[in-house]
């Protein structure tokens, strides 16, 4: 059975699917040609008018934490809000509210982070000391 003109595959069986038909013309191949460029205009140095050299900037020998630091203080003193998700601490720091009178969880919270980022991170923590938050 042979496939008319025009006619899917489909409907006609496994094999018809797999079997590619021969086109009916064979596509003749075209080599490109590479494409020439055009040479670019240089400016030479010479034909620049003489003026005299501008000032080199020179890198800043300022420690690179330094700068660091000078930019999280200004960030912080903007927001110093941190956000963070613990289902279990919130339910325990919702129970206290609930059960202990004026308990805050922000106070407790903000207490219990500044002692554990203070001995998991003892160096970074001092850079920061000496600053009035």
């Amino acid at each position: 059975m042979t496939a008319k003109k025009g006619e899917s595959a489909l409907g006609r069986g496994l094999d018809a699917l797999i079997r590619k038909e021969k086109p009916e013309k064979e596509e003749v191949s075209v080599e490109k040609k590479p494409v020439k460029k055009k040479p670019t205009k240089t400016v030479s140095r010479t034909s620049k008018a003489k003026t005299s050299p501008q000032p080199r900037k020179t890198k800043t020998s300022e420690d690179p934490n330094k700068i660091i630091v000078d930019g999280v203080i200004m960030e912080v003193r903007k927001n110093p809000r941190i956000s963070l998700w613990s289902a279990r601490s919130a339910a325990v720091l919702r129970f206290l509210k609930n059960t202990k009178p004026a308990f805050s969880i922000s106070k407790e919270a903000s207490a219990l982070i500044e002692e554990a980022v203070q001995q998991k991170y003892p160096e970074i923590w001092e850079m920061f000391e000496k600053e009035n938050f």
